[in-house]
């Protein structure tokens, strides 16, 4: 008997990675693609989040704070460029440049950190959108070989053409499932993520006002600031 008529059954009772692979079809190996490229940008984007949450200072931002509201700008700057706190690069950036427009500065600087935590989101994004659609290519695909089989006449004769088809559309479709299921959790951690620190850049934007205000420095708005980010 020939072995690709049991490959519907081999599916569901599991087989190697390979095996499924190779009876999955041409359009296994785009959808291999997808996965290599969406697992390198959870994996890059995994580490970029522990080396921010390593760099992390909560109590930078008070220290910048106090001393902008004693007017000691300066010192404030220097403190925050000791730090590898987002939030101190954007006070640091907003300070440093408020002779011209302190909410366009700080706008500016939250923009340029929030790209950084964005870096990869399309992808990933383009990766859950095209995997089902391959693996529902790769259905099409198979069941054509499968009635081109039936329409071949000896239906005894085309089993294995047959099944081997049915096989490679249930192959293509899971893969194509499985990949946009799995990517889809890092992205919704991902975008947790950006939304985490925008509410950090929010309260940044916030305290900065308040400071500003007290020690003269030019006002900053927080509805401008959020505007450009």
């Amino acid at each position: 008997m020939n072995p690709s008529i049991n490959i519907p059954v081999a599916f569901l009772m599991g087989q190697p990675p390979l095996e499924l692979f190779k009876h999955g079809g041409p359009i296994m190996w785009p959808i291999l693609v997808v996965s290599f490229l969406a697992i390198t940008v959870v994996v890059e984007r995994t580490l970029f989040l522990v080396r921010e949450n390593a760099a992390r200072d909560p109590g930078i931002a008070g220290k910048i704070y106090e001393r902008v509201e004693n007017h000691d700008v300066e010192g404030a700057v220097r403190i925050g460029q000791k730090s590898r706190d987002f939030i101190a690069r954007i006070l640091v950036y907003a300070l440093t440049h408020k002779e011209h427009s302190l909410d366009d500065a700080f706008a500016q600087a939250s923009s340029r950190e929030l790209s950084r935590y964005q870096q990869g989101l399309a992808i990933l994004d383009t990766c859950i959108t095209a995997a089902p659609l391959l693996g529902l290519l790769g259905t099409v695909t198979g069941m054509m070989n499968t009635f081109g089989a039936l329409g071949g006449g000896d239906i005894a004769a085309s089993a294995g053409q047959i099944t081997g088809g049915v096989g490679e559309a249930l192959i293509a479709t899971a893969s194509g499932l499985v990949i946009a299921i799995v990517v889809l959790f890092p992205f919704n951690v991902l975008n947790t993520r950006i939304e985490q620190a925008r509410r950090d850049i929010a309260d940044a934007a916030n305290a900065l006002e308040l400071v500003s205000q007290k020690s003269g420095v030019p006002s900053l708005t927080l509805t401008e600031a959020g505007a450009g980010v």
